[in-house]
């Protein structure tokens, strides 16, 4: 492995693990970092400096000698081992992640024994998920939810067990291949951003040191062996002194005086910045937490927290956090008087200025409007059932989910059950004699289970001179901004097609970087005719590549237009032309998002719609909260 010191650079990243290596209740670090920067390298590193653990002796959860909270108590002698580092893979199961049934001890032996999975494997010790932003979200859930309680719940194939599971929690990941669930994001206690040094020296010696341990490990770890057991010792003695390490009033109230300066949610965020300032103060040896303490937490403990959007730019800048810490300066020395809701940047949107009406070809090329308040969309799914990545949008078969049947070909795993019923009739013509079952190729059945797949899920934005008036863009534009923010917490892909003037184009080419795709939208050009054909056919163009690169993502088209058609670039007349381009996706999943407003309505869109075999919904309906109302009043 390679050595801990060794590892060049990344000064912040060292030091946020070596701060939960003291107090392991700071909640873990989540490592965002371009590809190639080491990410992986120094957090496996990590687990030769941790101290060892007194385990009770054939314990399978590691706990402490004279628990009795653990379903392999009472426990008799006691032995020294190493904290563990245990590695869940982006592709695990789910009876890998939280154990299941002992198959060999229930089919051979007829007993029902539990086999743990990695959660009771890292307990009291590190948990590191390699690219956590890709992990399924069935996994997720279950990782906040030992997170959160410190303990593993298992319920199922009748097993029920609770065994204690607290870990180190550290995940690596890389932004442009999307972005983290909120809900996993607030998990995490620290936060550092890595990138490769500029500088050249720096990049000469990351190489000499990497050529150095690929052509002879061992003595290449030697050398930095001194260095390693330095670390190893300090944090020994940092953990040591935490407890004596006090905390005074004044360092907390510039603690909660800083966090409500930068508006994070919740007060977990406040408990991080406490403990990880406390064990900034033990790892200095000091007896006291003081200023610089406090701010190295902040600087390690806050941004990722100061996303209220997926689309919000994560980090804190340099001028934000002095100022934050001067004006906590003032509630570090008295008590505050009285609460104050006033938070910096408060404040409506800016109301959008109404654009001249007209009939598809507007005066001048303009930018987009601001979007409308953002809403809690509707689901919008694909029909059938697919079998793409999991998700949280469509139908799908996966290795994951409920049961829904069994089957002989078919299927993920073992349908133990249902084996167990097919063997059962033919045991005593089988000569059975003893507890366990006889078994035949014939007897096995497999579960088929049906979860929730991942979709590509593509805007086809008409931003032509006509959608432009009355503010209907900033409705439509806040309209796909909240869409986008569904696709992102269901984990989809997606890309953005506009068309205007006499062409349309790939705005935005389908990524899982949905917050790109909101960027893409605030720099989108309205203005000029409206070449509907030429949008479908780049929609159609859009989905041929993507279906060659990943067959089993199904796609969705998500049109929002007025129906009107001014322009092609077929030659044709617009509206025919269009009609017939609908024939391209016939096969596609298609929702037709109406924008139309007015009194008068010419019902375009739903001509469109019925060309393309979709669905058409007017713009207001979209809001889910819209649907509820309409279900609440039916």
């Amino acid at each position: 492995m390679f050595p801990f010191s060794a590892v060049v650079g990344h000064d912040d990243l060292r030091l946020a693990l070596l701060l939960n290596a003291v107090h392991p209740g700071i909640g873990g670090v989540l490592v965002r970092g371009e590809k190639g920067t080491a990410k992986s390298t120094i957090v496996r590193a990590l687990a030769a400096l941790l101290p060892e653990l007194d385990v009770s002796q054939g314990c399978r959860f590691g706990c402490v000698p004279g628990s009795t909270d653990c379903p392999d108590a009472p426990h008799e002698s006691v032995e020294r081992r190493p904290a563990k580092l245990v590695e869940l893979p982006v592709g695990a199961t789910e009876d890998r992640l939280v154990g299941s049934l002992d198959l060999e001890k229930a089919l051979t032996e007829g007993v029902r024994a539990f086999q743990p999975g990695l959660l009771a494997a890292a307990h009291r010790g590190v948990l590191y998920v390699d690219e956590v932003n890709l992990l399924h979200d069935h996994l997720v859930d279950l990782l906040l939810d030992a997170a959160a309680m410190g303990r593993a719940h298992v319920e199922r194939e009748g097993v029920s067990i609770s065994h204690p599971s607290q870990f180190l929690l550290v995940g690596t990941m890389n932004p442009e291949e999307g972005e983290l669930r909120p809900q996993l994001l607030d998990r995490f206690g620290l936060t550092v951003a890595v990138k490769a040094a500029r500088d050249v020296g720096v990049r000469t010696e990351v190489i000499r040191r990497r050529l150095a341990y690929e052509a002879d490990p061992v003595p290449f770890a030697a050398k930095w062996a001194e260095e390693d057991a330095a670390l190893k010792r300090q944090i020994e003695h940092a953990r040591e002194n935490l407890k004596a390490v006090s905390l005074p009033d004044g360092e907390l109230r510039r603690i909660a005086a800083v966090c409500a300066a930068f508006e994070v949610d919740g007060m977990r965020a406040d408990l991080v910045v406490a403990r990880a300032a406390t064990a900034h103060a033990a790892w200095r040896g000091a007896r006291q937490v003081e200023e610089t303490d406090v701010e190295v937490a902040v600087r390690l403990a806050l941004p990722h927290r100061r996303r209220r959007d997926p689309f919000d730019e994560p980090g804190i800048e340099e001028q934000q956090l002095e100022d934050a810490m001067r004006q906590a300066a003032e509630h570090a020395e008295e008590p505050e008087e009285g609460p104050d809701d006033d938070g910096p940047g408060g404040g409506e949107l800016p109301e959008p200025q109404e654009g001249p009406a007209g009939n598809g070809n507007a005066p001048r090329d303009r930018p987009a409007p601001e979007p409308a308040p953002a809403f809690k969309a509707r689901l919008l799914e694909v029909p059938g059932v697919g079998e793409g990545a999991p998700g949280k949008r469509s139908r799908a078969r996966a290795r994951t989910g409920r049961i829904v049947r069994s089957s002989k070909v078919d299927g993920n795993g073992l349908h133990l059950v249902d084996t167990l019923t097919n063997a059962a009739p033919h045991q005593q013509a089988r000569g059975r004699s003893g507890p366990g079952l006889l078994l035949t190729a014939g007897d096995l059945r497999k579960a088929v289970r049906e979860g929730k797949e991942s979709n590509l899920v593509l805007f086809v934005v008409d931003a032509s001179g006509s959608m432009a008036a009355r503010q209907r863009m900033s409705a439509v534009s806040g309209a796909v901004v909240s869409l986008l923010r569904d696709a992102y917490q269901r984990r989809d892909k997606v890309g953005v097609v506009t068309f205007r003037g006499n062409q349309a184009e790939v705005a935005l080419p389908p990524t899982t970087s949905v917050d790109a795709a909101a960027t893409r939208l605030k720099k989108m050009r309205t203005g000029g005719r409206t070449p509907l054909a030429d949008g479908l056919l780049k929609a159609h163009r859009v989905l041929e590549i993507e279906r060659l690169r990943d067959p089993r993502k199904r796609p969705l088209v998500v049109l929002l237009t007025d129906g009107r058609a001014t322009s092609s670039g077929l030659g044709g007349d617009p509206m025919k032309d269009a009609l017939k381009a609908a024939g391209l996706l016939e096969q596609t999943a298609v929702v037709v998002v109406d924008c139309e407003q007015g009194h008068i309505r010419l019902g375009l869109a739903q001509k469109i719609a019925e060309a393309l075999q979709g669905t058409c919904v007017r713009l207001d309906q979209l809001s889910a909260d819209h649907l509820a109302g309409v279900v609440r009043a039916a």
